[in-house]
C-alpha cells in the first residue's frame, strides 16, 4: 500500500562559489604581473634603482703605455716604469707640485680610501703624477708618505689618462689632469675615472671613492 503522507520538499543544493579560487589565482599571479610591469613599463616607477658607481668605467680599457711613451721620473730624476706596479690596484691623481687645496683634497681622499681597505691594503698603491718641475713642499711629502710621487709630461700623460674626460675648449693638458682621479687594475688596464671636482666636500666625495674601490677589490680575484 502506497503511503499518501506528503514528504517535505528537499532543499535545493547551492552551487559552490569559485571566488576563493579566483583570489588564489590573483595572489599567485600578482608578483609576476608586478615584475613584468616594472621591467617593461619603467615610466610607472616600479623598477628599483640599480646600484650606481661613483666612478665611470672606461671603455675600452687602456693598457699602461711603454715606459718611454710616458717618460715618468721619480722626484730624484730616475726613470720610472708604471708597469712595475702591475699586480696592484692603482689609485691615481695628477696636479702641480705646489699642490693647492684641491690637490691636497685628492691626495687625502686617495690616502684614506687606501687605508680603509683593511686586510686588502697591500693590494692597493696610490700614485701622484706631478705635472711640472717645481719643488714639492716637504710638508706635502711628509703628509703623504707611501704615495708614489712621479713627475710627468702633462701632454704625454693626458693622452693616456684623459681620452674619456670631457674638457672645456682651451683647457691645457695640465688643467685637464688636475680634475679627475683614476684607477688602474692589477692587470695594468686603465679602467675607472672618478668625476672632476664639482665642489662636493671631500667628506662626501671620499666615501664614494672608498665604496667603489672596496667593491672592485671585493669582487676581484686579481691583485
Amino acid at each position: 500500500m502506497v503511503s499518501t503522507t506528503p514528504r517535505p520538499p528537499s532543499s535545493a543544493v547551492k552551487p559552490r562559489s569559485i571566488k576563493p579560487l579566483i583570489w588564489i589565482l590573483v595572489l599567485c599571479l600578482a608578483p609576476v604581473v608586478f615584475a613584468l610591469l616594472a621591467y617593461y613599463v619603467p615610466a610607472l616607477g616600479l623598477r628599483p634603482d640599480g646600484t650606481k658607481n661613483y666612478g665611470q668605467l672606461i671603455q675600452p680599457q687602456r693598457p699602461i703605455p711603454a715606459a718611454d711613451s710616458l717618460g715618468l721620473t721619480t722626484l730624484d730624476g730616475q726613470p720610472f716604469d708604471l708597469a712595475s706596479l702591475k699586480g696592484k690596484w692603482l689609485l691615481m691623481t695628477a696636479d702641480q707640485a705646489a699642490c693647492p687645496e684641491s690637490c691636497v683634497e685628492k691626495l687625502f681622499i686617495l690616502r684614506n680610501s687606501h687605508a680603509a681597505q683593511g686586510k686588502n691594503v697591500e693590494r692597493v698603491a696610490r700614485v701622484w703624477f706631478i705635472t711640472d718641475d717645481a719643488e714639492v713642499p716637504q710638508v706635502v711629502q711628509d703628509a703623504y708618505i707611501g704615495t708614489v710621487m712621479l713627475r710627468a709630461d702633462p701632454e704625454k700623460l693626458a693622452s693616456y689618462l684623459t681620452a674619456n674626460t670631457v674638457t672645456q675648449p682651451g683647457t691645457s693638458p695640465a688643467q685637464t689632469l688636475a680634475q679627475p682621479m683614476w684607477v688602474i687594475d692589477p692587470l695594468g688596464n686603465l679602467m675607472l675615472e672618478f668625476p672632476p671636482d664639482d665642489g662636493t666636500a671631500p667628506e662626501e666625495r671620499g666615501p664614494k671613492v672608498r665604496k667603489d674601490l672596496s667593491k672592485l677589490i671585493y669582487h676581484s680575484r686579481i691583485g
